[in-house]
């Protein structure tokens, strides 16, 4: 009698490697590519940040790509300020260079005159160190204008100081983007985008007026974009389902908003100190979350332009989100890096030539 017993016991393939909660924050640096623990990784991700519905209207606009069209815009606004302080200039040199053929030429050919004082009515002359309210209006009677002349009889122009704006407190010329804060003034005030514009959900709600100069210039134009965003999807979705029912077509929803954001780009990108509920609770050795601390918070600041330290930690944030951080890879980031900011540096520094240089700066953004 044969009876057919099994080797082993079932049970030991079910075992699995015990972890340790001290090393449960590294993570593989190979790549094996596809897997279901990264497909839940990632749905769990979405889930979390984002607010995806099967019925949206309104397209979306990831934050990395929304990154990218920054650093674009940037360079782009710099080298054509380059170019518009390039052509003044050409033209002072282009001047200059005729008037001296022309004195050149006047040397040259016939005798110098010698200037002679104008004779007026009263007999006195233009030459004279003495000047009087009379000879001023004989001045003005002959035509010559009134002018404000010191003691010495030298003119004393008196120049007004011109207000002069820096370029920082102005938004790019013709962007390709409007950035809207649909949150309430507070949160913006506390909280927002560089470049970004308070327009709270319930202006919608009006029935005078609901869009603002800057929205009806950018509704539908070609070339040009319109972004909302919030803090978690939460207001963003409403409002741009709302805009998009009245005819915006070229509108777009940053996924994940500030949440996000904190997440990938903590610096450069806003200004002011991030909500408490868009900060991740750290997670301690044993696997439980402590609270946020307290930070100082500090209201946004009146800014319309990314400065080159904001443009450089964007650029810094982007690649390591864009490219893995394997040790095979930190070569390829680094060049990335440096082939960015060379990039960015020819573009600024490329003048050769005005009209090369129109024809660059008025190509259609991309």
């Amino acid at each position: 009698m044969s009876s057919k017993r099994s080797i082993g016991d079932a049970e030991y393939l079910k075992k699995r490697v015990p972890q340790n909660p001290k090393y449960q924050h590294v993570k593989s640096r190979l790549d094996t590519g596809s897997s279901m623990t990264k497909y839940m990784e990632r749905l769990e991700e979405m889930k979390k940040n984002y607010r995806y519905r099967k019925d949206e209207l309104f397209k979306r606009l990831k934050v990395t790509t929304f990154a990218q069209l920054i650093i674009q815009v940037a360079s782009v606004s710099d080298l054509n300020e380059s170019i518009m302080d390039e052509i003044p200039r050409l033209e002072d040199e282009v001047l200059e260079s005729a008037e001296t053929d022309r004195l050149s030429d006047q040397t040259n050919g016939s005798p110098q005159l010698t200037p002679q004082p104008v004779q007026f009515i009263d007999g006195s002359e233009s030459g004279d160190t003495g000047f009087s309210p009379r000879s001023t209006l004989q001045s003005v009677i002959s035509g010559v204008g009134e002018m404000d002349l010191d003691k010495n009889g030298q003119k004393a122009v008196s120049l007004t100081p011109v207000p002069t704006h820096s370029s920082a407190e102005h938004p790019y010329p013709d962007c390709p983007y409007l950035l809207l804060d649909v949150r309430d003034r507070d949160q913006y005030d506390q909280c927002h985008i560089i470049s970004a514009h308070s327009y709270p959900i319930a202006t919608l709600s009006r029935t005078m007026n609901p869009y603002t100069k800057e929205v009806l210039d950018y509704k539908n134009a070609s070339g040009k974009i319109i972004i909302l965003y919030d803090e978690d999807e939460r207001v963003a979705s409403q409002a741009a389902t709302t805009m998009c029912e009245r005819g915006f077509e070229n509108l777009f929803m940053l996924s994940g908003g500030l949440k996000v954001i904190a997440q990938k780009f903590p610096e450069g990108m806003t200004t002011g100190s991030f909500p408490i509920s868009c900060l991740q609770s750290p997670v301690g050795s044993s696997g439980r979350k402590y609270s946020t601390p307290r930070q100082t918070q500090q209201p946004a600041e009146k800014k319309w332009r990314f400065s080159s330290e904001d443009l450089g930690k964007i650029q810094h944030y982007l690649d390591e989100v864009l490219i893995p951080s394997e040790t095979s890879s930190r070569l390829s980031s680094r060049m990335s890096t440096s082939s960015a900011h060379s990039k960015v540096s020819s573009a600024r520094s490329s003048r050769q030539g005005s009209a090369s240089a129109r024809s660059q700066s008025s190509r259609p953004w991309k």
